[in-house]
């Protein structure tokens, strides 16, 4: 065996089990032997170890981040049908893709009938921003409600609310779709509130912002919402 005696693999595996290096750990022998053969240098070989550990960590980090995110289903931009949406402006949202409006704290509103499109959109974003290995949540807005409801009741909501507050992006699916109590409205409005110019949210809704009032009894907190979501957003509808 070129990747050294059973005691040194065996030293090399302990080794990397206590620094926590798995990759390397079950890859060493197998890029030694390439290196060989290949006749790489060691600093070429030590190159290749670390590059497939850190390959390693950053895809069980993006599984991770995917996990948390708790999509409805994945959806990405790449299965998004844009010619049977030629409203939708393709560029836009590759260019959202990217994800600078999420350093830019920007909200992005997606406005629309039933069936266009919204909830496969807002999904897409929310995958493109786990695989940068960024904090994302995916709800819908009367999921979000109940769980700040409960934890009211169970006299934990203002650290609930700071959870919500720790991901760096929200998407909050189907706004508007059902009316909201007082109490539902407040917490939606403290939600989004608080993530203002700190974090970033993407919305969806099937309501003109003229008829929020239909679902948001309070028209204070109705437009003091409104504000909040359009100030900087991007609507693509």
């Amino acid at each position: 065996m070129k990747g050294g005696g059973e005691v040194e693999q065996a030293a090399v595996r302990q080794h990397c089990k206590a620094l926590r290096l798995p990759t390397i750990g079950a890859q060493f022998i197998t890029l030694a032997e390439e290196a060989v053969r290949d006749k790489h240098g060691p600093v070429r070989y030590l190159e290749a170890l670390l590059a497939a550990e850190v390959e390693e960590r950053e895809r069980h980090t993006v599984a991770r981040r995917l996990q948390e995110a708790r999509l409805p289903r994945m959806k990405t931009l790449e299965e998004f049908d844009f010619n049977q949406a030629p409203q939708i402006p393709a560029a836009r949202l590759r260019d959202l893709a990217e994800g600078g409006y999420i350093e830019r704290t920007e909200p992005v509103v997606f406005l629309g009938e039933s069936g266009t499109g919204k909830t496969h959109l807002a999904t897409a974003l929310c995958v493109a921003a786990c695989r940068q290995k960024r904090r994302v949540r995916f709800t819908t807005a009367a999921n979000l409600i109940n769980e700040l409801v409960e934890a009211r009741q169970q006299n934990l909501l203002r650290r609930t609310l700071q959870r919500w507050l720790k991901y760096d992006l929200i998407a909050l699916d189907e706004v508007g779709y059902v009316p909201l109590a007082d109490v539902g409205a407040e917490f939606l409005f403290q939600v989004i509130a608080e993530r203002a110019e700190r974090a970033t949210i993407i919305i969806t809704t099937n309501l003109p912002f003229s008829e929020w009032t239909q679902v948001f009894p309070n028209p204070r907190l109705c437009k003091a919402l409104l504000d909040r979501v359009t100030d900087r957003a991007g609507p693509y509808h």
